[in-house]
């Protein structure tokens, strides 16, 4: 997708940077145990930092222990490896492990560092290894500014994909706008539609249904972060569409595995955050299952003021109008202790329906429109205000120079009357 990278690596110990470059033949010569390869590499992917550290890390044959590196100030551990294996191998998200992220002219830059912290082991307190940091950098080129807020990354915006007991895999994607592709930059101008596609892969199940149960906004990937912004509510209704928005379900549908719906971009107000993230509740039925209140689409139409299925009856979405869908009176965005004990319930049940929570984002705002409207209204006023202080300084500044020189001319042109000494 044209996604290019830039990877800085840099090994500050004891001033010296072999252990991120191959050595020299020279050193080769003088040193037969450093090894032929960097010591760290790391891979910057479109939401993922993959990291791999050879376990001869200081070059000279003495193996570091997996259980003494971390990644990034949270301290992340790094993958299960073997006895046998030579590299130990860290995967995680961009914005995990405490990684920092900065925005320069060019490029998005994600910083982290791999840790070295050996621990005595057993009973002695000895170490034969020294503590080393190893800065890593990631980054991402910038191209297409629009003006001073923008940030256009070349990204695939970040999606997470989870596998349940049997192995259905569930993806929320930011789509084009004909809905033939991924979307390739999470950029949006408020106001914009933000397209998502729900979908699940079956594998050798019988056919299944998708539904997108609930979703929430937020500022970050955590859906029970505040402030939020319920979408989707009560198993199914697109509730953001009863505002001013045009928000609504696509139908038909493309595939019953499949299910896109629409959401008019948005913000959270008294906040200087310009991004947010999206947080879905997915599940499946059996396709031949007729859809009901608790397994449906439903999206509210303005022209009609009326809620409309998918598929299935019209009479299932009428309960998105008291928020009574199977829970009544009460919002299905549940806190995580309630979703716990409500998976474990329908494992216990042998429930078919299958459900996961999939995140997508940041969707980046590049400027807000009312806000520049505001501007526009205020301008003149403001212009005006600004002239009379310029003209008033301008005056008393003249007025400085003038009094200045009428007085030098006065004093020039008295007389001086110098004194004759008798001599003379």
């Amino acid at each position: 997708m044209g996604l290019s990278y830039g990877l800085f690596i840099c090994f500050l110990l004891w001033g010296g940077t072999g252990l991120c470059y191959p050595p020299t033949t020279a050193e080769d010569k003088t040193h037969p145990s450093l090894p032929s390869s960097p010591s760290v590499m790391v891979e910057c992917r479109h939401a993922w930092l993959v990291v791999n550290v050879s376990k001869n890390l200081f070059g000279t044959g003495r193996l570091v222990r997996p259980a003494d590196l971390t990644l990034g100030p949270e301290n992340c551990e790094p993958l299960i490896s073997g006895d046998s294996d030579d590299m130990v191998r860290f995967e995680v998200e961009l914005h995990k492990c405490g990684n920092s992220v900065q925005v320069t002219e060019d490029a998005l830059v994600y910083s982290t560092f791999l840790l070295h912290n050996p621990r005595p082991v057993g009973n002695l307190s000895i170490l034969r290894t020294n503590r080393a940091e190893v800065p890593i950098e990631c980054r991402y080129p910038r191209h297409s500014n629009v003006s001073s807020e923008a940030i256009l990354p070349t990204w695939v915006p970040f999606r997470t994909t989870m596998l349940s007991e049997e192995k259905l895999a569930f993806s929320l994607r930011l789509m084009e706008e004909d809905w033939g592709s991924e979307k390739q930059s999470p950029t949006f101008q408020l106001g914009d539609l933000a397209r998502l596609q729900a979908e699940v892969h079956a594998g050798r199940h019988i056919p299944l249904r998708l539904f997108v149960d609930y979703c929430v906004a937020t500022l970050t990937p955590d859906q029970n972060a505040s402030p939020h912004h319920t979408i989707v509510d009560f198993h199914g209704c697109l509730v953001d569409g009863l505002s001013d928005a045009s928000s609504a379900f696509k139908a038909p549908r493309p595939r019953p595995e499949t299910l896109q719906f629409t959401v008019d971009t948005f913000h959270f107000a008294n906040d200087p955050r310009n991004m947010i993230y999206i947080t879905c509740h997915l599940k499946v039925t059996p396709a031949s299952r007729v859809p009901d209140q608790l397994n449906k689409a439903c999206s509210f139409i303005k022209s009609s003021n009326r809620w409309f299925p998918v598929e299935g009856p019209a009479d299932i979405c009428n309960c998105c109008n008291k928020g009574s869908c199977g829970l009544p009176g009460r919002s299905l965005r549940l806190s995580h202790l309630d979703r716990q004990r409500h998976k474990m319930a329908s494992r216990n049940r042998r429930h078919v329906t299958e459900e996961a929570d999939i995140t997508v984002g940041p969707l980046i705002f590049l400027g807000k429109a009312a806000d520049r409207g505001v501007e526009g209204s205020t301008s003149p006023h403001t212009s005006v205000m600004v002239g009379i202080g310029l003209a008033t300084v301008l005056s008393l500044t003249l007025a400085t120079i003038v009094l200045g020189l009428a007085r030098r001319h006065h004093t020039a042109s008295r007389p001086m009357i110098c004194p004759v000494s008798a001599s003379q």
